[in-house]
């Protein structure tokens, strides 16, 4: 599945696509969001919940360049 049909789909069928095809990696908490992060056939993707409106507010995929990959850096230790 390509980006651009991800992010088409409606918000129900993204949620059920990653519990199904995706990869849990970590979680973290970032400003008023926890955002739990996905491994999506090579590719990482973000979901922010927003626990005071208890929603999603959005999923959305995760550049490896972008500047918050630092947060779920600090996060991952990595095993010998």
């Amino acid at each position: 599945m390509s980006q651009e049909e991800f992010k088409n789909m409606p918000l129900h069928q993204k949620i059920k696509t990653l519990y199904v095809e995706g990869t849990f990696v970590v979680a973290i908490r970032y400003y008023r969001h926890k955002v739990n992060l996905y491994l999506l056939e090579n590719e990482y993707v973000e979901v922010f919940y927003n626990h005071k409106e208890d929603k999603i507010d959005k999923i959305d995929f995760l550049p490896r360049d972008h500047s918050r990959m630092k947060f779920y850096l600090d996060q991952i230790k990595l095993v010998n």
